[in-house]
């Protein structure tokens, strides 16, 4: 079978036949990005970088409209912290206050994602994941967030998952897919490759690790593995996908150990927030905290940035 996106038209492989993961192998090149020394000027550039790459998250179910304007207040002002930082990428919430956050972040170049197809189980028929689609977009997302049926791709039927995502990725419209595997739920580097090289052919933009509800989440190894599978698949078909790590990156160290990876594995065209995020609620202050040391040499109490 044939499927085109863009300019380009592709085939459609095989999932049974996906590439079999050596787990010792990645573990070895993961431990080698974690012992590299950054230097101070390109630790700047890393954590200048990492700020304008977060997707900052709330999605409880106590989440109130005051909660999200104040999170997305914080998201356009982090020059208020210091001047001259950026601000984040996106604000990701639930498909109820999308039209509440997109008000609030409007002229700022800010993003708004949601959440949907019934996160962060994905347990409800597919007419339903279609509405939670088109309510976030009618809303006003220029981003989707949905998650997979995991127990469908765990039962072995991958092109139930495949033709969910593509239906799902044409009620998008517009609005970009990021397609999140819940690796967590994966448990084998083999089934994260797998369900990565549906999510692209069926037409995701980005492929993410977790939902953060589950762990574990975004670990470096995880996250190579899927971006092996984004290298291979711009090789076949000439198609560039975006990675976001989700769930657990809270410190600046371990961000700009990503960020080293993602330049080794795939270049420097992916260190740009148009195709590399980080989903998280605490990374920002982190990041925010650590540039005022490297700036200042002293660190700021965590009471001078506001809770997320």
């Amino acid at each position: 079978m044939a499927k085109k996106k863009g300019s380009a038209t592709f085939s459609i492989p095989d999932f049974t036949q996906s590439p079999r993961i050596d787990k010792v192998g990645v573990e070895e090149r993961v431990s080698r990005f974690q012992k590299r020394s950054i230097k101070k000027e390109a630790k700047m550039q890393g954590l200048r970088m990492a700020l304008n790459m977060i997707d900052l998250t709330t999605l409880e179910g106590k989440d109130t409209p005051g909660k999200v304007k104040q999170m997305c207040f914080k998201a356009a002002h982090l020059h208020d912290v210091h001047p001259g930082l950026p601000t984040v990428a996106a604000v990701c919430v639930y498909p109820s206050m999308v039209a509440t956050a997109k008000k609030e972040v409007e002229g700022t170049g800010i993003k708004v994602a949601s959440v949907s197809t019934a996160f962060p189980s994905g347990q409800a028929p597919l007419e339903v994941k279609l509405m939670d689609t088109k309510f976030a977009v009618d809303a006003g997302a220029d981003e989707i967030d949905m998650v997979i049926s995991r127990g469908k791709f765990l039962s072995g039927e991958y092109n139930f998952v495949f033709d969910e995502i593509a239906a799902i990725k044409e009620a998008c419209g517009n609005a970009r897919l990021k397609v999140i595997l819940e690796t967590g739920e994966l448990v084998t580097l083999d089934n994260v490759r797998r369900a990565s090289d549906i999510a692209m052919y069926a037409g995701a933009d980005f492929i993410k690790t977790s939902t953060g509800k589950i762990q574990p989440a975004a670990t470096m190894q995880v996250t190579y593995t899927m971006l092996e599978a984004i290298r291979d698949f711009k090789l076949k078909t000439g198609i560039q996908v975006g990675m976001k790590p989700a769930g657990g990156i809270s410190n600046s160290k371990l961000a700009l150990h990503n960020l080293v990876m993602v330049n080794e594995v795939l270049g420097g065209e992916w260190l740009t927030n148009e195709w590399f995020r980080f989903g998280a609620s605490s990374l920002a202050n982190d990041v925010l905290m650590q540039i005022m040391k490297t700036e200042t040499g002293v660190y700021q109490s965590s009471d001078y940035f506001s809770i997320d």
